[in-house]
């Protein structure tokens, strides 16, 4: 009878991954920068949701943007003519941005000078959350019309985050959005995460979310 080897392929390239990403965040604590890795679903408001975070920040820190998406640069410009250094990184089809696709993309956008460094990850729930880009923290944005059981759905990266935007805010009276279930639901996935309902349309719940976020970055540079 034949005998083979099983190999697990995917625990490997985790474990080469994480290795990376240990390595990449160890430099940017001698480079005194923080990195955000910032994930949700498409249309969550991710976009628009940073670019209330940069209005509100870039006067305070020094700010780069990675946007990363399977093809397209509209973001990229969009941050761009909002005042800060941004780049595009385009994944070729893949629905993830691993720690050496980071690491590249933070030669390219050069972190000389910059206090925070914003990776707008590729919008997905599931893949982004699987593997580790460098980064310091995570966050994530879950908005009102995606529902409020997405925790219970998608456990991996309500986990893997440090901070959770619940955004769309203003839209709230119009969908059948419980703001105490998922607040419960997210913390049974993660006791530690952060909590910030906001709206990015009006501006409402940013200031907290703001704080928080320079907060980090001064703990990460002291």
């Amino acid at each position: 009878m034949d005998t083979y080897k099983i190999i697990e392929v995917k625990e490997s390239v985790f474990a080469d991954n994480d290795r990376e990403a240990a390595r990449l965040r160890q430099e940017l604590k001698q480079s005194g920068t923080f990195l955000l890795n910032l994930m949700s679903s498409p249309g969550s408001g991710k976009t628009t949701t940073l670019l209330r975070t940069i209005e509100t920040l870039k006067d305070k820190l020094r700010m780069g943007v990675m946007e990363a998406d399977i093809d397209s640069d509209v973001d990229a410009r969009r941050i761009a003519e909002a005042g800060v250094k941004s780049i595009q990184l385009h994944t070729g089809g893949m629905c993830h941005l691993d720690a050496g696709m980071t690491e590249q993309g933070l030669r390219e956008i050069g972190t000389d000078g910059l206090d925070l460094v914003v990776l707008e990850n590729v919008g997905n729930l599931v893949c982004p959350a699987e593997f580790d880009t460098g980064a310091v923290k995570n966050a994530m944005i879950l908005s009102v019309p995606e529902g409020h059981d997405k925790p219970l759905k998608y456990p991996l990266i309500f986990t893997v985050c440090d901070a959770l935007l619940i955004n769309k805010t203003d839209v709230l009276p119009y969908f059948d959005f419980d703001m105490d279930k998922v607040v419960e639901y997210a913390h049974r996935r993660n006791p530690k995460l952060e909590i910030f309902p906001v709206s990015a349309k009006t501006g409402e719940g940013m200031d907290a979310w703001c704080d928080w976020l320079r907060r980090q970055v001064k703990d990460w540079q002291s």
